[in-house]
């Protein structure tokens, strides 16, 4: 499966952004979602993770009640609603896709086997 996200942009503190990761090559409900940013200098680190139905997700405390993840199989893409934005928040948004049989979620990178080009969010004060 291929992904590709999009979506970023330069907003002020407090705005919205939605970022999209749209598949391609495989079906995406096939596959459990995670979310990541790195920013400039720092380590890659998980943001949000849904499972291949949607039914389970998984958020870092850093975003949980600001960000939102979901799902629209049927259009083969996953989104991340990010209100409320921080300049904390600044950092190359990536996703990552793992095949599973299961409802399961993945927090780890090294548990994801295929990943998107990043797209930049940076959040000005």
């Amino acid at each position: 499966v291929q992904l590709q996200a999009s979506g970023g942009g330069l907003v002020q503190a407090g705005d919205s952004l939605e970022l999209s990761c749209a598949a391609s090559g495989r079906a995406l409900s096939n596959y459990a979602i995670g979310w990541f940013r790195q920013a400039l200098g720092k380590e890659r680190e998980f943001v949000a993770t849904i499972s291949r139905a949607g039914t389970m997700r998984y958020y870092a405390n850093s975003v949980k009640g600001r960000f939102t993840i979901s799902r629209d199989n049927a259009k083969n893409t996953v989104y991340l609603q990010m209100n409320s934005l921080k300049p904390e928040d600044t950092a190359v948004y990536f996703c990552a896709a793992r095949n599973t049989v299961t409802g399961a979620y993945y927090v780890r990178g090294d548990d994801y086997t295929h990943w998107g080009q990043g797209t930049q969010v940076t959040v000005s004060s």
